[in-house]
Order: C-alpha cells, then structure tokens, then sequence
C-alpha cells in the first residue's frame, strides 16, 4: 500500500470515528433533554454543528487521497 493511499485509509476511518461520535453525542443530548436540561442540549446541539460542517469536504479530500494512491508514482 502506498503512502498516500494508507493516509487515505487513516483519514477515512477518523472521518467514520467522528461520525460515531457525533451520533453519539447526539444521542446523549437527546436524553439530556428529555430529562429537563434542555439549554444543555442546545448547547450540546450547537457544538456538534461542527461536526456538520466539513463532511463533504472531508470525503472529497479522502477520495483523492485514495485515488492518487491508486494512480502510484509518475
């Protein structure tokens, strides 16, 4: 496996940890809520809107990463 291509991989998996974790996270703010706090599910809410905000960018950045390690040196 090239380089690249492991860099790739490794942004792939920590793309998919933060999504996890977000889901995660939301979740708990979700019960967090439902129990009476909710300006602290807002403020929960709020920071995982960073977590919203570069996924695509994210995943464009992953797939060529990938691709130029398939392409393999010029």
């Amino acid at each position: 496996m090239t380089d690249i291509k492991l860099i790739g991989s490794l942004f792939d998996r920590l793309n998919q940890n933060q999504l996890a974790l977000g889901a995660a996270v939301e979740e708990l703010s979700n019960w967090v809520e439902q129990r009476g706090s909710a300006d602290i599910a807002d403020n929960v809410r709020g920071a995982l809107e960073t977590l919203d905000e570069n996924p695509v960018f994210i995943r464009e950045g992953i797939a060529e990463l990938i691709v130029a390690g398939s392409l393999g040196p010029p």
